[in-house]
């Protein structure tokens, strides 16, 4: 009995150790360089048109993880509800091309959801599941309105 707790303890530490060996620092530009983006302070969550919405919702997630996937219908959800007021980006951080948006936005878990206003300033980050109410309630405290019923 003894051998298999000492085996899963030794496993264990040697996974943490090597991860924290493996990590480095990560800069703006070393992101950069290992993502090929460019170097931005405050990025923006992607280019927006004339028509700039009113609130920007980040998910950083994974198309893996369960709490992730069960934002999915909210997200689209309240792309139908508020339309054109509001614009709806999903990062996969789990996807070699998209994991450096974990380190630009500061995330520790996933889901992560953040918020910016027009200017592009955070206005609200949640972490775990959010529920559609709750993200709603926040919504319409910002000026947005339903297009359909709740």
């Amino acid at each position: 009995m003894k051998r298999p707790l000492l085996f899963i303890t030794m496993m264990s530490a040697y996974l943490v150790f090597s991860w924290a060996c493996s990590a480095q620092e990560e800069t703006p530009q070393n992101i950069a360089q290992k993502t090929g983006a460019q170097e931005q302070e405050n990025p923006p969550p992607r280019e927006a048109d004339a028509t700039k919405a009113l609130i920007t919702f980040i998910e950083l997630g994974s198309v893996n993880c369960v709490p992730c996937r069960m934002m999915q219908p909210i997200m689209e959800s309240l792309e139908q509800k508020y339309g054109d007021q509001i614009e709806i980006v999903f990062y996969d951080v789990w996807r070699p091309e998209q994991r450096h948006y974990a380190q630009i936005y500061g995330i520790r878990v996933i889901p992560t959801q953040v918020f910016l206003d027009q200017d592009g300033n955070e206005v609200l980050r949640h972490e775990g599941f959010f529920p559609e109410h709750e993200i709603e309630a926040f919504l319409q405290d910002q000026g947005l309105t339903p297009l359909t019923k709740s």
